[in-house]
């Protein structure tokens, strides 16, 4: 069974998705929280496996709720659930260390099994937000490495995995994953060993003497 904790600041979005959940023996839903300021308590108290956040929230957004998170070590994994898509949306939650994003019109069982892969600890996005995704790091290709790229490029190239980047830096290995992404756009490649070479090339790594 996965445990659940809802954050949103509307009551009848809470309830509803409480009966939805409740209703399937898969879930649980063990807590709520109207604000993100509230929600890093109550998930840290509870250390639910999913925390399905809003983002848009008086009295603390989500996006600054999943970094919070993220830095305290809580190891519950958070599904953003909102009616928003945009860049300054999407980018600031992702980056944070959100695990999935999805909108709020998304059918019951896409959402189900989206809190099932996120639990699992693979990553879900709504196809509206990959593409937005994937054009703001096309739009990011001929930009320089930002200086927690650079030193993410470091740390792989020493050979430590995204966790060991993750636990170096006191980031969520959500977090390397995405400044990986962003590396591997900006320097045109596919993977870890060809970031490394290109990062070399340009400068942006240093041989060892």
């Amino acid at each position: 069974m996965i445990s659940l904790v809802i954050v949103d600041d509307h009551p009848i979005v809470r309830d509803g998705l409480r009966s939805l959940f409740d209703a399937d023996p898969r879930f649980e839903v063990i807590g709520e929280a109207a604000d993100g300021g509230t929600a890093i308590g109550v998930v840290q108290r509870l250390r639910p496996d999913v925390v399905l956040m809003d983002l848009r929230m008086p009295g603390g957004g989500g996006a600054r709720a999943i970094a919070e998170l993220a830095q305290r070590g809580v190891p519950s994994r958070v599904l953003v659930l909102t009616t928003y898509d945009t860049d300054a949306d999407v980018l600031p939650a992702i980056e944070a260390g959100a695990s999935g994003y999805l909108l709020k019109d998304t059918p019951k069982e896409e959402l189900f099994g989206a809190v099932e892969e996120v639990a699992q600890g693979r990553s879900v996005l709504a196809p509206a937000v990959a593409s937005k995704l994937m054009g703001s790091m096309r739009r990011s290709t001929n930009e320089v490495l930002s200086r927690r790229e650079r030193e993410v490029l470091e740390l792989v190239a020493e050979g430590s995995s995204n966790r060991q980047a993750a636990e170096r830096l006191f980031v969520s290995e959500a977090t390397v994953k995405t400044h990986l992404l962003h590396i591997y756009a900006k320097l045109g490649v596919n993977d870890r060993a060809a970031a490394v070479a290109v990062g070399f090339s340009r400068g942006y790594l240093l041989p060892r003497e």
